[in-house]
């Protein structure tokens, strides 16, 4: 055994160290509290927000979600930024696939349905929600649960609340609070299963197009959410092309 008078200098050493750690945690913390809470107010305040204010705050929320990534960058592995497990967990897509054809064949029952083209006219309208959808499931994994696991520690508690806060973000929406909360609970689950973003970015559009054909504008306000669900008048937006555009951007 060491003498006494060493176990006593490497015990304050330890001691020292522990507290030079947990300042550095606690910074780390810090900042990430306060990443969250700056870019979920700019998300809200954009939703809530009218035109043409809007679409300058989306600006400033983008640019602001952009310099703070760039500013705590994980790392592409740590963001699901990857070509590992994309293979093992592409069973996501198949599943997405096979619910939205279970939603579109049962709103054709049911003669909801609109009217449909083919994979051209699918293209045509909604590349650009496509890219929105994968947007949105990065802020939900890449941006929030990492985040929120490095603050709660348990990752399934984690993606419970990275889903619950991305569900807040669809209110007063009914039917978008409840879906998302659901997917995103599972996607978030899934990210930490696998660490792959780009089957569950697929599986969001899929699934996100699904409903825009599957559910009648009137009645989920063609998907729009915040101010917008509020305002929504069915005789002014009926334009099924740009229904994504009038739902999910300012």
């Amino acid at each position: 055994m060491p003498p006494r008078s060493e176990q006593h200098s490497g015990l304050v050493h330890a001691q020292a160290l522990t507290g030079s750690e947990r300042r550095a945690a606690s910074r780390s913390r810090g900042r990430d509290i306060a990443e969250i809470a700056t870019a979920y107010g700019l998300i809200l305040l954009v939703i809530w927000t009218p035109r043409p204010a809007q679409r300058l705050l989306w600006w400033v929320a983008a640019t602001a979600v952009i310099v703070m990534t760039c500013i705590s960058f994980d790392g592409l592995r740590a963001m699901g930024l990857r070509r590992e497990n994309f293979l093992r967990s592409l069973w996501i897509v198949g599943v997405a696939l096979a619910l939205a054809l279970g939603a579109v064949l049962i709103s054709g029952r049911l003669h909801a349905l609109r009217r449909l083209g083919g994979p051209a006219w699918l293209l045509e309208n909604y590349w650009a929600y496509a890219i929105w959808a994968a947007v949105q499931q990065f802020l939900l994994q890449c941006f929030f649960l990492l985040r929120l696991q490095r603050l709660i520690g348990s990752p399934k508690i984690a993606a419970v609340a990275a889903a619950g806060i991305f569900a807040l973000a669809h209110v007063p929406s009914p039917i978008l609070v409840t879906v998302t909360l659901i997917w995103g609970t599972a996607a978030c689950l899934l990210f930490v299963r696998y660490r792959n973003l780009y089957p569950l970015a697929i599986a969001h559009a899929i699934l996100g197009i699904a409903l825009a054909i599957a559910i009648p504008g009137p009645v989920d306000h063609n998907m729009r959410v915040g101010l917008g669900y509020l305002t929504y008048n069915p005789h002014r937006h009926y334009g099924h092309a740009q229904r994504w555009s009038r739902s999910s951007q300012p």
